[in-house]
């Protein structure tokens, strides 16, 4: 019988502990996407003191229109996981491209709605990271052959003569390049 409860204790610590390492946390800037994991003690250290400054390129979108773009939903990752590691938000510089297939997803609801016949799932994503000042940058060319202007696309999006110029810009300014 001890044995068994031995075992079965064993089991449950296991058990516990492999739940434990996967449970994610909500982030404190971009407060309702962008979850994460804790790290504990990890080999490399986040470099609290230093600053952050990254551009995000995406050129994917979800397949299945009512699903949020999770390569948009890593910039609130980026965001939340360093702020919760002790860095300020004004450490933390992020900007996004937008082209290729990804134009879908800064359409405004009434322009996704309307190509989709649903509401944009990426909509409150981009505005919280907007807001929390994340430049989300469309490529010109991608607008101009996909028909997008500042009437159908969300407020918020910046518009750049081409998702490589954007790129190139920040990446003189400091950013680091990372394709999502």
């Amino acid at each position: 019988m001890n044995k068994l409860l031995l075992i079965l204790g064993i089991c449950f610590s296991i058990s516990f502990q492999a739940t434990a390492q996967n449970k994610r946390v909500k982030g404190e800037i971009i407060k309702d996407f962008g979850e994460f994991a804790i790290v504990e003690n990890p080999d490399i250290k986040t470099d609290t003191a230093a600053t952050f400054k990254v551009i995000f390129d995406v050129s994917k979108s979800s397949e299945n229109k009512n699903v949020i773009n999770k390569y948009i939903v890593t910039a609130a990752r980026f965001l939340n996981m360093h702020a919760n590691d002790g860095m300020s938000k004004e450490q933390l510089k992020a900007a996004m491209t937008i082209h290729a297939s990804a134009w879908q997803d800064v359409l405004n609801n009434d322009a996704y709605k309307e190509k989709f016949g649903v509401d944009n799932p990426n909509l409150k994503l981009i505005n919280q990271l907007s807001e929390a000042g994340v430049d989300i940058i469309l490529c010109g060319q991608t607008a101009d052959y996909r028909g997008l202007n500042k009437d159908n696309v969300i407020p918020s999006v910046k518009f750049a003569l081409s998702a490589m110029t954007a790129l190139l810009q920040y990446q003189n300014n400091g950013y680091i390049y990372m394709r999502f």
